[in-house]
């Protein structure tokens, strides 16, 4: 009799719950969402030091570090959300910065990973600029000040609804579902987003991603302007604000394209004054980790 050893390093993750892509699940994730959008005037009302372009900073380095450790679809989005309830609350040092993103991220892993991030693990993508107690102590801090109300509504949680009521195939929900979720993320990074309601961005994002990939009715699906209206009455806005959402990602999209395209550049050819460019997410410089 042989044994065989096999070791598998994927994690298990929870399979999808048909029975909660319900109406009436719909309607409690959109009363609940008015309650968890942070404010957009932290930048000018609340902190002293934190400008928009360090926000964005941030959210690319913690958006790559959730890439590379595989992180669930939502922990990012989730963690951005509570970074910026909290930067709505409570003035920070720009020095502090990261540790506040690493923090978040901490928490949000705690609440989506089956496998949460280690702060050992955390203190290393920072490059040892904090600590195990300091990201403890922010995290109690964090708590603290959100209420401990850390089970937020993100655009995730609207995305398997829309799809599950679009008459689409399996393949091109799947397909669809990719697109947007990356849509999502990319609009967590950037600060015209902060006051848009999760499930406008979802509802954007999915349009987004069916005009961006043509499923149209000459593929058996549905028009992107069909999808617009009938998602426009599922979350209760009005078209035009719909529409223009869909429009700010798009817009987004080619302008993230475009300076990915610059980042390919040869080495060569970049100046000394790029090549000196600091990496840290807290740097006063607008960069590009």
């Amino acid at each position: 009799m042989e044994l065989l050893c096999c070791e598998v390093d994927t994690v298990r993750r929870a399979y999808r719950d048909q029975t909660l892509l319900t109406d009436r699940v719909l309607l409690n994730l959109l009363k609940a969402e008015e309650i968890s959008i942070p404010s957009v005037s932290y930048f000018k009302c609340v902190q002293r030091e934190i400008q928009p372009y360090m926000r964005k900073i941030l959210a690319t380095w913690m958006l790559e570090v959730c890439e590379e450790q595989k992180c669930e679809e939502e922990v990012f989005p989730l963690a951005m959300n509570y970074l910026d309830r909290f930067l709505s609350l409570e003035p920070l040092k720009k020095s502090r910065l990261q540790l506040l993103g690493a923090t978040c991220m901490f928490l949000a892993s705690k609440m989506k990973e089956t496998i949460p991030l280690t702060a050992e693990k955390l203190c290393i993508y920072t490059d040892h600029s904090i600590s195990i107690e300091q990201l403890l102590q922010m995290e109690l801090l964090i708590l603290n000040k959100l209420k401990w109300c850390m089970a937020c509504v993100t655009p995730h949680d609207f995305i398997e609804h829309f799809l599950n009521k679009l008459s689409l195939s399996e393949n091109s929900k799947q397909i669809i579902r990719k697109h947007a979720q990356t849509f999502v993320a990319l609009c967590a990074t950037d600060v015209k987003f902060i006051s848009n309601p999760p499930s406008m961005i979802a509802a954007g994002s999915v349009t987004a991603a069916v005009q961006g990939l043509n499923l149209g009715p000459s593929n058996g699906g549905l028009s992107p302007q069909h999808i617009t209206l009938f998602l426009s009455k599922v979350v209760k806005c009005d078209p035009d604000c719909l529409r223009a959402c869909q429009e700010q990602i798009e817009s987004l999209l080619e302008s993230s394209l475009r300076q990915a395209q610059q980042l390919n550049v040869p080495s060569d050819t970049k100046t000394v004054e790029e090549a000196d460019l600091s990496c840290t997410p807290t740097d006063v410089r607008d960069v590009n980790i």
